[in-house]
């Protein structure tokens, strides 16, 4: 399932790319990401393709690991966006699924989650190159563990 993802976002990028730093139905982004959960303070990294499928609207697939001191954690997420403001700073609203997957030990042996839920946040894209913006997100995840979090890093348009 996890590899059917990943190789779902290349086929997006390499199918839909055009270039531009607007909101105009057809654009695309590819973002590259840090996240801090501020519950239980795990660190993790990522990588999503962001699309306008109209004006102002967008989906977002993006599949992060996260690295929990014990065990193995990813997630993966589906969301919309809205964006409410255009120029420089471009300000939006998401919410959309979330589905993650846990080890809680490195060996195999632990128990295993797989959990479906939701997700909600506001973010920002702030333009900061003809070729690269800073993406800036805080959220709430639904799927254990069930936290607020931060998500920073950096897009290019396609």
């Amino acid at each position: 399932m996890r590899k059917a993802l990943l190789i779902f976002c290349a086929v997006c990028m390499i199918s839909f790319a055009s270039a531009a730093q607007s909101q105009e139905q057809g654009n695309m982004r590819l973002h590259g990401y840090g996240t801090y959960g501020l519950r239980y303070h795990n660190f993790g990294a990522g990588a999503g393709i962001e699309y306008f499928f109209a004006d102002k609207f967008a989906l977002m697939p993006s599949y992060t690991f996260v690295f929990p001191e014990v065990g193995k954690e990813s997630n993966f997420s589906a969301d919309l966006r809205y964006y409410v403001s255009d120029g420089p700073s471009q300000m939006y609203f998401m919410a959309g699924y979330s589905q993650t997957w846990v080890d809680t030990q490195p060996d195999g042996a632990g128990t295993k989650r797989n959990q479906k839920g939701a997700n909600i946040g506001v973010g920002a894209y702030i333009h900061l190159t003809e070729f690269i913006g800073l993406s800036t997100e805080f959220r709430f995840q639904s799927p254990h563990p069930r936290e607020v979090g931060f998500r920073v890093g950096l897009a290019i348009p396609l």
